[in-house]
């Protein structure tokens, strides 16, 4: 892909949930997957069975297909006989027109039996789209998809039913997207339960000419998030280059999700390339799983219907009474890179504008604060730093600034991701004041690191004494130049721990992981080989040393067994500067005795 400012899935769920409603949805198979449903791939290796099975007189199931010596041998029969290779473009059509001809009802049976409503099992992205679409937080879907995993999941947590615009009845589609007429939810290849479906080479050689009109016409009023879809199938692919090609474009921004440690088609990078080229916010962006970013984004959505909340949960936390054995004092002892937290910041400042602020809005100011302020954003704009400070950036913006009380919401960390990466910023800022450390984040991690430009360095000789050299330029070694970024760069690297918070059992955990920090970021990827080399011995003793060094750094003393208390500001009162104190000792376990 050309060279372009990446984005991870916690910045696209900020982006989402700031304007869910400018978004819709572009839905592949992969989505109903979640639900028990098969992907296009599984049906095309099932296609495959049915036809080897057919012609070679064997009796394969489709639990012998995950073999691979058994996908294997059917593969190599398949080539043999002139089909396309595995992966080819025209895989899924050309087995459709072998097992059924030009059978449409053929088709549609099969498809009714491998789709059927009760062999799906709504899984927690299921029902949050369909929580989302219920209540207008999402206003449009479109799929490849012949099941009916959108409309089920509508009726289950809203009661509510959804018509789907699909091939037959394709004429009014546009019309009900003028009349905002929404949710509104087509099936590009139509539906199983009606005649009119593509499968063939003929069928998928171009798009129903309503639909996709449709889909321009979406396309020029809001952004789009593709999940679970390949970009294989060239009708689709084409009808997205068309929608580029009108005016107005995606004006919210171009997002294609896949699978973390999955590369994206060349097909997928020549669209977001293009996209990117016409001045579309796109980017291809690497998740874990469609049902956690979903839960990512309804996590964060501000001001959720309580009734749909729960029918999206569905399973509660209980309140159950089982008792935690006693602590173990058998051997050996499991030491953890967790603090104990002993109090954590109870207020910061809320503000109010005369106009609403973005992400980008707020990382602007934070960044020209110079480290004097701290911001995020949930139901409302949250802040630490003097008030002073905040109406100095802010200006005339800044309508109110009241205290804010966190009590509660620190109970429930896992459900506010703003407040925990707000929580975190603050904490290196209290753990790097007055040292040679600095403070950044990627993505949704925090770090801190040894400063290879401070004066005194004597902090750092512990972590020398553990690994040698703790800064320093990875020789032979050049980040390349590219569209942000004019000029190559010398890649350096510093020790680097990455700080987060945890709760367990009522209890609030600093964790100290260390690792290795590149400059630029974006060399982190060409830098593999040294940091493998580099991190290839930290086990057991060393990297009990390496923790027991960043410890004694973060925490200012030699001391084992005391009590630190750091502020991330030097004044300041307790809605401004927030203070966290934490032990020196860290947690351990012990095997319990038999």
């Amino acid at each position: 892909m050309n060279a372009e400012a990446p984005i991870d899935q916690g910045q696209l769920t900020g982006i989402i949930c700031e304007r869910p409603q400018n978004f819709g949805w572009f839905l592949g198979a992969g989505t109903s997957r979640t639900a028990g449903l098969p992907t296009a791939t599984d049906i095309i290796w099932d296609l495959k069975r049915r036809y080897y099975c057919q012609q070679e007189n064997e009796d394969i199931s489709r639990q012998d297909v995950q073999l691979e010596a058994v996908r294997s041998r059917i593969q190599s029969y398949m080539t043999s006989k002139g089909f396309p290779d595995e992966w080819a473009p025209e895989e899924y059509s050309t087995y459709f027109e072998k097992i059924f001809g030009e059978d449409r009802e053929r088709q549609r049976r099969y498809l009714a039996g491998i789709l059927a409503e009760d062999k799906a099992t709504l899984s927690i992205g299921n029902r949050v789209l369909g929580a989302m679409l219920s209540c207008g937080l999402s206003r449009i879907a479109y799929t490849t998809n012949f099941d009916t995993i959108v409309e089920k999941a509508i009726a289950e947590v809203s009661g509510a039913s959804l018509s789907a615009f699909h091939i037959e009845g394709s004429r009014s589609a546009v019309q009900a997207i003028n009349n905002e007429e929404f949710p509104f939810y087509c099936k590009l290849h139509g539906d199983f339960r009606h005649d009119s479906i593509k499968n063939l080479a003929s069928d998928l050689a171009a798009q129903n000419a309503e639909l996709a009109q449709s889909f321009k016409v979406s396309a020029a009023r809001f952004g789009f998030v593709v999940m679970g879809f390949s970009g294989r199938d060239d009708s689709v692919m084409t009808m997205f280059k068309e929608a580029l090609d009108a005016p107005n474009a995606f004006p919210h921004g171009f997002y294609w999700t896949g699978i973390k440690g999955t590369a994206p088609a060349s097909a997928v990078d020549e669209l977001v390339n293009a996209a990117r080229a016409k001045g579309v916010k796109a980017a291809y962006v690497a998740i874990e799983t469609f049902d956690a970013l979903m839960l990512r984004i309804w996590r964060n959505l501000p001001g959720k219907p309580p009734d749909l909340d729960k029918k999206v949960r569905k399973s509660q936390a209980a309140s159950v009474s089982i008792p935690l054995p006693g602590a173990g004092t058998g051997k050996p002892i499991m030491r953890l890179n967790a603090l104990p937290l002993t109090s954590l910041p109870g207020e910061c400042q809320s503000l109010s504008f005369t106009c609403d602020k973005d992400w980008r809005a707020l990382r602007d100011v934070q960044r020209k604060s110079e480290g004097r302020l701290i911001l995020t954003k949930g139901d409302t704009v949250l802040a630490w730093g003097a008030e002073a400070d905040l109406r100095e950036h802010f200006k005339s913006d800044l309508n109110a600034l009241v205290p804010h009380d966190l009590g509660q919401q620190l109970l429930t960390l896992d459900e506010h991701l703003y407040l925990k990466g707000f929580l975190e910023e603050a904490l290196c800022a209290a753990l790097v004041r007055g040292k040679p450390l600095l403070t950044r984040t990627h993505g949704q991690s925090a770090f801190i690191i040894a400063n290879a430009h401070a004066e005194d360095q004597s902090p750092f000789y512990g972590l020398a004494q553990t690994v040698g050299k703790v800064h320093g330029q990875i020789d032979g070694l050049t980040a390349p130049a590219d569209d942000h970024h004019p000029e190559p760069e010398r890649v350096r690297w510093a020790e680097a721990a990455r700080v987060s918070l945890d709760l367990r059992d009522g209890k609030y955990w600093l964790i100290v992981d260390p690792d290795i920090w590149i400059w630029p970021s974006r060399a982190r990827r060409i830098a593999d080989e040294f940091l493998s080399k580099r991190r290839g011995d930290r086990f057991n003793k060393k990297y009990n040393q390496l923790l027991d060094a960043w410890v004694r750094l973060v925490g200012g003393t030699e001391a084992r067994n005391t009590e630190v208390t750091v502020s991330a500001f030097g004044s300041g009162n307790v809605a401004e500067n927030p203070t966290f104190s934490f032990g020196t000792r860290t947690g351990f376990s012990q095997r319990l005795r038999s």
